[in-house]
Protein backbone atom coordinates (compact mmCIF):
# COMPACT_ATOMS: atom_id res chain seq x y z
CA UNK A 1 0.00 0.00 0.00
CA UNK A 2 0.87 3.24 -1.06
CA UNK A 3 1.45 6.22 1.59
CA UNK A 4 -1.85 7.22 2.32
CA UNK A 5 -1.28 10.67 3.96
CA UNK A 6 0.64 13.71 2.11
CA UNK A 7 1.46 16.63 3.19
CA UNK A 8 -2.09 17.56 4.49
CA UNK A 9 -3.86 14.58 5.17
CA UNK A 10 -5.69 11.86 2.85
CA UNK A 11 -7.07 13.19 0.31
CA UNK A 12 -8.86 11.65 -2.94
CA UNK A 13 -12.11 11.31 -4.87
CA UNK A 14 -14.96 11.01 -2.41
CA UNK A 15 -16.29 7.43 -2.56
CA UNK A 16 -13.54 6.06 -4.72
CA UNK A 17 -10.34 7.04 -3.26
CA UNK A 18 -11.90 8.18 0.14
CA UNK A 19 -14.71 5.67 0.34
CA UNK A 20 -16.98 5.58 4.15
CA UNK A 21 -14.86 2.49 4.88
CA UNK A 22 -11.49 4.15 5.23
CA UNK A 23 -12.64 7.36 6.82
CA UNK A 24 -14.01 4.98 9.52
CA UNK A 25 -10.91 2.40 9.36
CA UNK A 26 -8.64 5.97 9.56
CA UNK A 27 -10.13 7.21 12.78
CA UNK A 28 -10.29 3.69 14.48
CA UNK A 29 -6.42 3.80 13.98
CA UNK A 30 -5.93 7.03 14.93
CA UNK A 31 -7.79 6.68 18.45
CA UNK A 32 -5.78 3.72 19.26
CA UNK A 33 -2.03 5.02 18.09
CA UNK A 34 -3.12 7.99 20.32
CA UNK A 35 -3.92 5.75 23.17
CA UNK A 36 -0.64 4.05 22.86
CA UNK A 37 0.89 7.30 22.47
CA UNK A 38 -0.36 8.04 25.86
CA UNK A 39 -2.48 10.84 24.85
CA UNK A 40 -5.74 9.32 26.46
CA UNK A 41 -3.79 8.30 29.20
CA UNK A 42 -5.87 8.58 32.84
CA UNK A 43 -8.82 9.90 31.35
CA UNK A 44 -12.15 9.52 28.70
CA UNK A 45 -10.70 10.47 25.30
CA UNK A 46 -12.60 13.81 23.42
CA UNK A 47 -12.23 14.73 19.75
CA UNK A 48 -13.73 17.48 18.03
CA UNK A 49 -14.98 16.89 14.23
CA UNK A 50 -15.72 19.19 11.68
CA UNK A 51 -16.13 19.65 7.85
CA UNK A 52 -16.44 22.09 4.63
CA UNK A 53 -19.66 22.10 2.78
CA UNK A 54 -18.78 19.44 0.39
CA UNK A 55 -21.52 16.55 0.38
CA UNK A 56 -19.61 14.14 0.31
CA UNK A 57 -18.21 15.80 4.15
CA UNK A 58 -21.72 14.60 5.56
CA UNK A 59 -21.49 11.00 4.51
CA UNK A 60 -17.36 10.86 5.23
CA UNK A 61 -18.38 12.86 9.15
CA UNK A 62 -20.56 10.10 10.00
CA UNK A 63 -17.76 7.75 9.31
CA UNK A 64 -15.44 9.46 10.95
CA UNK A 65 -17.73 10.07 14.23
CA UNK A 66 -18.69 6.34 14.29
CA UNK A 67 -14.96 4.97 13.76
CA UNK A 68 -14.12 7.45 16.92
CA UNK A 69 -17.27 6.48 19.04
CA UNK A 70 -16.65 2.87 18.34
CA UNK A 71 -13.14 2.93 19.39
CA UNK A 72 -14.57 4.38 23.17
CA UNK A 73 -13.77 8.59 21.94
CA UNK A 74 -16.30 10.85 22.94
CA UNK A 75 -17.11 13.10 19.79
CA UNK A 76 -18.54 17.04 19.29
CA UNK A 77 -19.41 17.11 16.40
CA UNK A 78 -18.95 21.08 15.46
CA UNK A 79 -20.43 20.88 11.89
CA UNK A 80 -19.16 23.22 8.98
CA UNK A 81 -16.39 25.40 10.24
CA UNK A 82 -12.96 26.31 7.94
CA UNK A 83 -10.05 24.18 9.39
CA UNK A 84 -8.39 26.81 11.41
CA UNK A 85 -11.30 27.07 13.60
CA UNK A 86 -11.60 22.76 13.98
CA UNK A 87 -7.63 23.33 14.84
CA UNK A 88 -8.24 26.37 17.48
CA UNK A 89 -11.77 24.59 19.29
CA UNK A 90 -9.27 21.35 19.52
CA UNK A 91 -7.40 23.45 21.76
CA UNK A 92 -9.51 25.98 23.10
CA UNK A 93 -11.41 22.90 23.99
CA UNK A 94 -8.73 20.54 26.21
CA UNK A 95 -9.51 17.21 23.63
CA UNK A 96 -7.07 14.85 22.50
CA UNK A 97 -7.84 15.05 18.92
CA UNK A 98 -9.50 16.97 15.85
CA UNK A 99 -10.34 15.94 12.57
CA UNK A 100 -11.44 17.95 9.80
CA UNK A 101 -13.08 16.80 6.70
CA UNK A 102 -11.78 18.73 3.62
CA UNK A 103 -10.00 18.89 -0.04
CA UNK A 104 -9.34 22.21 0.67
CA UNK A 105 -8.91 24.63 -2.80
CA UNK A 106 -9.14 20.75 -4.21
CA UNK A 107 -12.74 20.81 -6.85
CA UNK A 108 -16.18 19.34 -4.84
CA UNK A 109 -15.72 15.99 -5.99
CA UNK A 110 -12.37 15.06 -3.78
CA UNK A 111 -12.37 15.20 -0.03
CA UNK A 112 -9.91 14.69 2.44
CA UNK A 113 -9.67 13.82 6.17
CA UNK A 114 -7.07 16.22 8.57
CA UNK A 115 -5.98 14.94 12.05
CA UNK A 116 -4.89 17.20 15.13
CA UNK A 117 -3.60 16.44 17.99
CA UNK A 118 -3.94 17.70 21.28
CA UNK A 119 -3.40 21.21 21.22
CA UNK A 120 -4.61 21.34 17.80
CA UNK A 121 -1.32 21.06 15.97
CA UNK A 122 -0.97 18.82 13.34
CA UNK A 123 0.37 14.88 13.54
CA UNK A 124 4.05 14.36 12.99
CA UNK A 125 5.20 11.97 10.35
CA UNK A 126 5.83 9.09 12.88
CA UNK A 127 2.19 8.99 14.33
CA UNK A 128 0.36 9.33 11.20
CA UNK A 129 2.98 6.42 9.57
CA UNK A 130 2.07 4.69 12.71
CA UNK A 131 -2.24 5.09 11.40
CA UNK A 132 -1.23 3.87 8.37
CA UNK A 133 0.49 0.84 9.68
CA UNK A 134 -2.30 -0.15 12.58
CA UNK A 135 -5.15 0.71 9.86
CA UNK A 136 -3.97 -1.74 7.63
CA UNK A 137 -3.59 -4.42 10.09
CA UNK A 138 -7.47 -4.03 11.06
CA UNK A 139 -8.63 -3.77 7.36
CA UNK A 140 -6.41 -7.14 6.97
CA UNK A 141 -8.54 -9.15 9.70
CA UNK A 142 -5.99 -8.39 13.36
CA UNK A 143 -8.47 -8.23 15.86
CA UNK A 144 -8.83 -5.08 17.76
CA UNK A 145 -10.23 -4.23 21.16
CA UNK A 146 -13.62 -3.08 20.93
CA UNK A 147 -15.30 -1.01 23.80
CA UNK A 148 -19.36 -2.44 24.85
CA UNK A 149 -21.86 -1.04 27.26
CA UNK A 150 -20.55 2.22 28.67
CA UNK A 151 -17.20 2.01 27.46
CA UNK A 152 -18.30 3.11 23.66
CA UNK A 153 -18.06 6.69 22.67
CA UNK A 154 -21.00 9.40 23.04
CA UNK A 155 -21.88 11.89 20.69
CA UNK A 156 -22.76 15.76 20.53
CA UNK A 157 -23.06 18.75 18.56
CA UNK A 158 -21.14 21.30 20.15
CA UNK A 159 -23.02 24.49 18.90
CA UNK A 160 -21.16 26.94 20.59
CA UNK A 161 -18.05 26.44 18.47
CA UNK A 162 -19.24 29.20 15.44
CA UNK A 163 -19.28 32.03 18.20
CA UNK A 164 -16.07 30.43 20.08
CA UNK A 165 -14.03 30.73 17.12
CA UNK A 166 -15.14 34.01 15.60
CA UNK A 167 -14.62 35.57 19.33
CA UNK A 168 -11.14 34.36 19.17
CA UNK A 169 -10.38 35.93 15.90
CA UNK A 170 -11.89 39.42 17.17
CA UNK A 171 -10.23 39.17 20.39
CA UNK A 172 -6.31 39.34 18.14
CA UNK A 173 -7.68 42.37 16.10
CA UNK A 174 -4.72 45.51 17.42
CA UNK A 175 -7.45 47.66 15.96
CA UNK A 176 -11.16 47.79 14.49
CA UNK A 177 -11.56 47.88 10.75
CA UNK A 178 -13.74 51.25 10.86
CA UNK A 179 -14.37 53.18 7.22
CA UNK A 180 -13.24 50.36 5.22
CA UNK A 181 -15.15 48.99 2.86
CA UNK A 182 -14.07 44.97 1.97
CA UNK A 183 -15.40 42.38 -0.48
CA UNK A 184 -14.90 38.72 0.83
CA UNK A 185 -15.09 35.50 -1.39
CA UNK A 186 -15.69 32.79 0.36
CA UNK A 187 -15.67 30.32 -2.00
CA UNK A 188 -18.75 28.75 -1.12
CA UNK A 189 -16.65 26.87 1.45
CA UNK A 190 -16.33 26.62 5.07
CA UNK A 191 -16.05 30.45 5.89
CA UNK A 192 -19.39 31.60 4.24
CA UNK A 193 -20.93 32.50 7.51
CA UNK A 194 -17.66 32.91 10.05
CA UNK A 195 -15.70 35.42 7.22
CA UNK A 196 -18.24 37.64 6.80
CA UNK A 197 -19.80 37.56 10.66
CA UNK A 198 -15.93 38.66 11.70
CA UNK A 199 -15.03 41.14 9.30
CA UNK A 200 -18.85 42.59 10.08
CA UNK A 201 -18.39 42.67 13.83
CA UNK A 202 -14.79 44.46 14.07
CA UNK A 203 -16.36 47.35 12.08
CA UNK A 204 -16.14 46.65 7.98
CA UNK A 205 -18.46 47.02 5.22
CA UNK A 206 -18.62 44.21 3.75
CA UNK A 207 -19.72 43.24 0.31
CA UNK A 208 -20.18 39.14 0.11
CA UNK A 209 -19.63 36.95 -3.08
CA UNK A 210 -19.21 33.34 -3.33
CA UNK A 211 -21.05 32.58 -0.06
CA UNK A 212 -24.01 30.46 -0.53
CA UNK A 213 -22.58 26.98 -0.42
CA UNK A 214 -24.90 24.09 -1.30
CA UNK A 215 -22.55 20.90 -0.84
CA UNK A 216 -21.75 21.18 -4.70
CA UNK A 217 -20.48 24.78 -5.46
CA UNK A 218 -17.16 24.77 -3.42
CA UNK A 219 -14.25 26.33 -5.24
CA UNK A 220 -16.44 26.72 -8.20
CA UNK A 221 -15.19 29.41 -10.33
CA UNK A 222 -14.57 31.25 -7.45
CA UNK A 223 -12.13 31.53 -4.03
CA UNK A 224 -8.51 32.08 -4.20
CA UNK A 225 -7.78 29.54 -6.86
CA UNK A 226 -9.78 31.88 -9.13
CA UNK A 227 -9.73 35.55 -8.12
CA UNK A 228 -11.32 36.58 -11.19
CA UNK A 229 -15.18 37.86 -9.70
CA UNK A 230 -13.18 39.07 -6.45
CA UNK A 231 -11.34 41.71 -8.89
CA UNK A 232 -14.08 42.81 -10.39
CA UNK A 233 -16.45 42.97 -7.48
CA UNK A 234 -13.39 44.93 -5.28
CA UNK A 235 -13.88 47.53 -8.43
CA UNK A 236 -17.49 47.54 -9.28
CA UNK A 237 -18.11 48.50 -5.52
CA UNK A 238 -15.48 50.81 -5.03
CA UNK A 239 -14.22 48.53 -2.15
CA UNK A 240 -10.72 49.47 -0.41
CA UNK A 241 -9.84 45.66 -0.42
CA UNK A 242 -10.67 42.08 -1.43
CA UNK A 243 -10.21 38.97 0.44
CA UNK A 244 -10.37 35.86 -1.19
CA UNK A 245 -10.33 32.30 1.06
CA UNK A 246 -10.44 28.77 -0.38
CA UNK A 247 -12.74 25.76 0.14
CA UNK A 248 -11.54 25.17 4.12
CA UNK A 249 -10.50 29.15 4.58
CA UNK A 250 -7.10 27.97 5.83
CA UNK A 251 -5.47 30.24 2.80
CA UNK A 252 -6.31 33.91 2.32
CA UNK A 253 -5.07 35.86 -0.53
CA UNK A 254 -6.04 39.64 -1.54
CA UNK A 255 -6.92 41.93 -4.10
CA UNK A 256 -6.30 46.03 -3.77
CA UNK A 257 -8.19 48.74 -4.72
CA UNK A 258 -7.46 48.77 -8.43
CA UNK A 259 -8.39 44.92 -8.63
CA UNK A 260 -4.56 44.17 -8.75
CA UNK A 261 -3.46 40.86 -6.77
CA UNK A 262 -1.62 40.65 -3.33
CA UNK A 263 -0.29 37.26 -3.49
CA UNK A 264 0.95 35.42 -0.12
CA UNK A 265 4.50 36.91 -0.09
CA UNK A 266 3.17 40.20 -0.36
CA UNK A 267 0.97 39.51 2.58
CA UNK A 268 3.48 38.35 4.55
CA UNK A 269 5.37 41.07 4.19
CA UNK A 270 2.67 43.62 5.22
CA UNK A 271 2.22 41.44 8.56
CA UNK A 272 6.22 40.97 8.75
CA UNK A 273 6.76 44.80 8.96
CA UNK A 274 3.53 45.07 11.46
CA UNK A 275 4.61 43.07 13.64
CA UNK A 276 8.47 44.07 13.58
CA UNK A 277 6.80 47.34 14.81
CA UNK A 278 4.79 46.02 17.43
CA UNK A 279 7.65 43.98 19.06
CA UNK A 280 6.20 41.11 18.31
CA UNK A 281 8.46 39.29 15.24
CA UNK A 282 10.49 36.92 17.11
CA UNK A 283 14.21 36.90 16.28
CA UNK A 284 13.04 39.65 13.43
CA UNK A 285 12.88 36.40 11.43
CA UNK A 286 9.69 34.93 9.02
CA UNK A 287 9.60 31.84 7.24
CA UNK A 288 8.71 31.17 3.57
CA UNK A 289 9.22 28.23 1.11
CA UNK A 290 11.54 27.44 -1.31
CA UNK A 291 8.72 28.54 -3.96
CA UNK A 292 8.77 32.56 -2.10
CA UNK A 293 9.58 35.28 -4.94
CA UNK A 294 12.92 36.14 -4.39
CA UNK A 295 11.40 39.79 -4.85
CA UNK A 296 10.21 38.99 -1.15
CA UNK A 297 13.42 37.78 0.17
CA UNK A 298 15.21 40.86 -1.24
CA UNK A 299 12.43 43.26 0.36
CA UNK A 300 12.74 41.62 3.56
CA UNK A 301 16.17 41.59 3.51
CA UNK A 302 16.66 45.42 2.34
CA UNK A 303 14.42 46.01 5.53
CA UNK A 304 16.65 44.08 8.03
CA UNK A 305 14.41 41.36 8.40
CA UNK A 306 15.72 37.95 8.18
CA UNK A 307 14.15 35.17 6.36
CA UNK A 308 14.41 31.04 6.37
CA UNK A 309 13.09 29.11 3.81
CA UNK A 310 11.79 25.37 3.81
CA UNK A 311 10.59 23.02 1.54
CA UNK A 312 7.21 23.54 -0.27
CA UNK A 313 4.23 22.23 2.68
CA UNK A 314 2.53 24.82 5.18
CA UNK A 315 3.23 21.94 7.29
CA UNK A 316 7.12 22.12 6.86
CA UNK A 317 6.66 26.28 7.57
CA UNK A 318 5.17 25.01 10.55
CA UNK A 319 7.92 23.16 11.98
CA UNK A 320 10.65 25.28 11.32
CA UNK A 321 8.50 28.11 13.30
CA UNK A 322 7.92 25.91 16.18
CA UNK A 323 11.48 24.61 16.72
CA UNK A 324 13.17 27.72 16.05
CA UNK A 325 10.23 29.53 17.74
CA UNK A 326 9.44 32.32 15.14
CA UNK A 327 6.54 34.24 14.71
CA UNK A 328 5.16 34.73 11.63
CA UNK A 329 5.77 32.32 8.29
CA UNK A 330 3.88 31.31 5.44
CA UNK A 331 3.39 30.37 1.67
CA UNK A 332 2.63 32.76 -1.91
CA UNK A 333 -0.43 30.20 -2.06
CA UNK A 334 -1.42 32.30 1.24
CA UNK A 335 -1.14 29.92 4.02
CA UNK A 336 0.01 32.30 6.26
CA UNK A 337 0.43 31.26 10.04
CA UNK A 338 0.71 33.86 12.91
CA UNK A 339 1.65 30.96 15.77
CA UNK A 340 0.61 33.05 18.50
CA UNK A 341 -3.11 32.94 17.34
CA UNK A 342 -2.92 29.73 15.23
CA UNK A 343 -1.55 26.59 14.73
CA UNK A 344 -1.93 26.36 11.26
CA UNK A 345 -2.83 28.50 8.39
CA UNK A 346 -5.87 30.92 8.87
CA UNK A 347 -7.22 32.32 6.10
CA UNK A 348 -9.92 34.82 8.60
CA UNK A 349 -7.23 35.51 10.43
CA UNK A 350 -4.70 36.82 8.11
CA UNK A 351 -7.48 39.06 6.66
CA UNK A 352 -8.51 40.25 9.10
CA UNK A 353 -4.91 41.27 10.31
CA UNK A 354 -4.10 42.38 6.67
CA UNK A 355 -7.30 44.74 7.20
CA UNK A 356 -6.38 46.06 10.12
CA UNK A 357 -2.95 47.24 8.76
CA UNK A 358 -4.31 49.41 6.36
CA UNK A 359 -6.79 51.05 8.91
CA UNK A 360 -4.49 51.45 11.13
CA UNK A 361 -1.67 53.18 8.93
CA UNK A 362 -4.25 54.78 6.33
CA UNK A 363 -2.30 53.36 3.42
CA UNK A 364 -3.86 51.66 0.63
CA UNK A 365 -3.17 47.59 0.50
CA UNK A 366 -1.62 48.53 -3.06
CA UNK A 367 0.94 50.99 -1.02
CA UNK A 368 1.53 48.67 1.69
CA UNK A 369 2.35 45.85 -0.31
CA UNK A 370 4.41 47.82 -2.73
CA UNK A 371 7.21 47.23 0.16
CA UNK A 372 8.27 43.85 -1.84
CA UNK A 373 8.81 43.79 -5.85
CA UNK A 374 7.50 40.66 -7.34
CA UNK A 375 9.90 39.40 -9.81
CA UNK A 376 8.61 37.74 -13.35
CA UNK A 377 8.30 33.76 -12.55
CA UNK A 378 7.86 31.18 -14.93
CA UNK A 379 6.86 27.41 -13.59
CA UNK A 380 6.89 24.74 -16.61
CA UNK A 381 6.30 21.24 -15.50
CA UNK A 382 8.51 18.78 -17.45
CA UNK A 383 6.08 15.30 -17.21
CA UNK A 384 7.43 11.79 -17.70
CA UNK A 385 10.85 11.71 -16.32
CA UNK A 386 12.63 10.14 -13.95
CA UNK A 387 12.39 12.43 -10.74
CA UNK A 388 14.61 10.22 -9.01
CA UNK A 389 17.85 11.83 -10.62
CA UNK A 390 17.43 15.58 -10.04
CA UNK A 391 20.06 15.93 -7.65
CA UNK A 392 22.44 13.48 -9.86
CA UNK A 393 22.36 14.29 -13.04
CA UNK A 394 25.70 15.79 -14.19
CA UNK A 395 24.10 17.44 -17.08
CA UNK A 396 21.34 18.91 -15.33
CA UNK A 397 24.03 20.09 -12.74
CA UNK A 398 25.82 21.79 -15.90
CA UNK A 399 22.73 23.27 -17.37
CA UNK A 400 21.23 24.66 -13.66
CA UNK A 401 25.10 26.49 -13.06
CA UNK A 402 25.13 27.98 -16.94
CA UNK A 403 21.66 29.41 -15.89
CA UNK A 404 22.67 31.19 -12.58
CA UNK A 405 25.79 32.65 -14.15
CA UNK A 406 23.11 33.95 -16.97
CA UNK A 407 20.82 35.51 -13.99
CA UNK A 408 23.43 36.30 -11.80
CA UNK A 409 21.97 37.51 -8.32
CA UNK A 410 19.03 39.05 -10.28
CA UNK A 411 17.47 35.81 -10.69
CA UNK A 412 17.55 32.12 -9.45
CA UNK A 413 16.73 28.51 -10.54
CA UNK A 414 14.83 26.00 -8.81
CA UNK A 415 14.69 22.19 -10.07
CA UNK A 416 11.68 20.50 -8.04
CA UNK A 417 10.17 16.78 -8.27
CA UNK A 418 7.17 16.23 -7.79
CA UNK A 419 5.59 14.52 -4.68
CA UNK A 420 2.74 13.24 -6.25
CA UNK A 421 3.21 12.69 -10.44
CA UNK A 422 6.57 11.20 -12.32
CA UNK A 423 7.34 15.45 -13.56
CA UNK A 424 9.74 17.88 -12.42
CA UNK A 425 9.11 21.66 -11.59
CA UNK A 426 11.82 23.85 -13.05
CA UNK A 427 10.93 27.64 -11.76
CA UNK A 428 13.01 30.32 -12.84
CA UNK A 429 12.48 34.03 -11.80
CA UNK A 430 14.15 37.06 -13.52
CA UNK A 431 14.38 40.54 -13.89
CA UNK A 432 12.69 40.48 -16.66
CA UNK A 433 10.05 37.70 -17.86
CA UNK A 434 11.69 37.59 -21.25
CA UNK A 435 14.24 36.06 -19.88
CA UNK A 436 12.61 34.44 -17.29
CA UNK A 437 10.73 32.38 -20.04
CA UNK A 438 14.21 31.93 -22.35
CA UNK A 439 15.97 30.38 -19.09
CA UNK A 440 13.32 28.40 -17.87
CA UNK A 441 12.61 26.75 -22.27
CA UNK A 442 16.29 26.05 -21.94
CA UNK A 443 16.05 24.10 -18.46
CA UNK A 444 13.06 22.62 -19.43
CA UNK A 445 14.41 20.73 -22.43
CA UNK A 446 17.51 20.18 -20.48
CA UNK A 447 15.65 18.45 -17.67
CA UNK A 448 13.72 16.24 -20.50
CA UNK A 449 17.19 15.03 -22.40
CA UNK A 450 18.70 14.12 -18.38
CA UNK A 451 16.08 12.69 -17.23
CA UNK A 452 13.52 11.56 -19.77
Amino acid sequence: MGRLFGTDGVRGVANADLTAELALGLSVAAAHVLAEAGTFEGHRATAVVGRDPRASGEFLEAAVVAGLASAGVDVLRVGVLPTPAVAYLTGALGADLGVMLSASHNAMPDNGVKFFARGGHKLADELEDRIESVYEEHRTGAPWDRPTGSGVGRVSDYTEGFEKYVSHLIGVLPNRLDGLKIVLDEAHGAAAYVSPEAFARAGAEIVTIGAEPDGLNINDGCGSTHLGLLKAAVVEHGADLGIAHDGDADRCLAVDGSGAEVDGDQILAVLALAMREAGQLRENTVVGTVMSNLGFKLAMEGEGIQVVQTGVGDRYVLESMKEHGYALGGEQSGHVIILDHATTGDGTLTGLLLAARVAATGTSLAELAGVMQRLPQVLINVPDVDKSRVSTSAELAAAVSDAERELGASGRVLLRPSGTEPLVRVMVEAADIEQARSVAGRLADAVKSALG
